[in-house]
């Protein structure tokens, strides 16, 4: 009785992996445009993709980040500086792309750049806080896919957005969860409406990377300004424990953040070469054994499990 259905798992399991392995041919003649590319994922995409003779358009924030990219890649690869939260700088970023694709169209679209800092208690954080993040986390995806679809659509191309298991679980307050929890959504609606123009919407959900060491200090930088202009009050109702033992928690979590960056970008690398992507990409392992599996699970279970790990306020109920 089971074995009918075993076959048949087994059947659609090899279909599925050999479909998974077709890769597009001319790639060379394919142009993809890469926002946060001074470091990270970003930076490492735009190297692999010029390897493989791929027209990088590669948007940076700085003139040195734009300027130590070029010294690493061939001269095919091209530099613009991009500010994702300007509206004026995206326009022209859109404009200047457009004018090098031509008839051709932009093969891919990869909204890579974001921000975590500053991340903490909600109530710790003012509305300026959750509107640096969203800003370029939401706001800024948003913008520059708007702007660019024009050109995605006539190459009936890809858009890959970079979401986040944030985006599945919200373990920390402040702007960054809700900004991914919005890219996974903003996805979602432009998959269902670029599908009748032949354009695929893929999203990317790392789990914690080791992008930036100087996230973790800005991130602490951070959090002690915010901690030391809090009101008396609050303060008080955390206590010094609860500052302390979190700070520990963001040394603790750039620790065990996973340096191998690759795992993303491959997924990206595979999203934009592939005959039939994946609508979504998981990447690391504590994403696909940890925080996957338990944003499936009864919201009760889910807060015991977060709460473990989380500091207790000098104030709390018992």
């Amino acid at each position: 009785m089971w074995l009918p259905l075993l076959v048949l798992v087994v059947l659609i399991f090899l279909y599925r992996q050999n479909r998974y392995r077709q890769i597009l041919k001319n790639l060379t003649d394919k142009y993809v445009l890469i926002t946060g590319c001074d470091s990270g994922f970003g930076n490492l995409l735009a190297r692999q993709l010029d390897k493989r003779g791929i027209h990088v358009l590669a948007a940076c924030l700085t003139d040195k980040g734009a300027q130590d990219l070029k010294k690493e890649t061939s001269s095919r690869l091209q530099t613009v500086i991009l500010d994702v939260t300007d509206s004026k700088s995206v326009c022209s970023v859109a404009n200047w792309v457009s004018g090098i694709v031509g008839n051709k169209g932009l093969w891919g679209l990869v909204n890579n750049a974001g921000v975590s800092v500053p991340s903490a208690p909600n109530e710790w954080l003012t509305k300026e806080d959750f509107l640096k993040i969203l800003n370029v986390n939401l706001l800024g995806v948003i913008d520059v896919t708007i702007k660019l679809l024009p050109q995605v659509r006539k190459a009936k191309g890809r858009v890959v957005n970079v979401a986040s298991i944030a985006g599945r679980l919200t373990f920390c307050g402040g702007g960054y969860c809700m900004s991914k929890y919005g890219v996974e959504s903003f996805s979602d609606s432009l998959r269902h409406e670029m599908a009748p123009f032949g354009v695929k919407v893929c999203m990317v959900e790392p789990g914690f990377f080791k992008t930036q060491v100087t996230d973790a200090r800005l991130q602490k930088e951070h959090l002690q300004k915010i901690w030391h202009g809090l009101p008396e009050e609050i303060r008080k109702s955390y206590g010094q424990q609860y500052y302390d033992k979190y700070c520990s928690n963001v040394d603790l979590s750039l620790a065990r953040s996973n340096p191998k960056l690759h795992l993303v970008t491959d997924c990206m690398e595979h999203a934009l070469t592939a005959e039939c992507p994946k609508t979504r990409y998981t990447a690391g392992l504590d994403a696909k054994l940890l925080y996957i599996p338990l944003s499936y699970l009864p919201a009760a279970f889910v807060d015991f499990i977060i709460s473990i790990a989380q500091p207790s306020p000098a104030q709390s109920v018992s």
